[in-house]
């Protein structure tokens, strides 16, 4: 889609309906603008990875990574395996370890 519009010091730029509709941009929406040159780039804003969790939930995450990691450091990981088998025949004899499941009992 082509749209030509008039830049008058006047008045602000503004981008025609038609062409937000079809990038996709939506009222409210934040946009981020970049320059390069004499080209102007307009992009929706994504939000930040900060945003999207409360503090409570990322220290949860940093929890995990941090017990994730000091796994791998001190060796309590397995693998790499050379085929899809050979990792299906690892978890399968790690479930012969565990044993059996204990027998559910029918609730009346």
């Amino acid at each position: 889609m082509t749209v030509t519009v008039r830049n008058v010091s006047k008045t602000p730029l503004v981008v025609p309906l038609s062409v937000r509709r079809s990038a996709g941009h939506k009222n409210g929406q934040d946009l981020e603008f970049r320059v390069s040159g004499s080209v102007i780039t307009i992009l929706p804003k994504l939000p930040a990875a900060d945003d999207e969790y409360t503090p409570a939930q990322r220290r949860a995450i940093d929890a995990q990574l941090a017990e994730g990691l000091a796994d791998i450091k001190a060796g309590r990981t397995h693998g790499p395996f050379g085929t899809h088998r050979e990792m299906i025949d690892f978890l399968h004899a790690q479930v012969k370890k565990a044993g059996p499941k204990a027998k559910r009992r029918k609730t009346v």
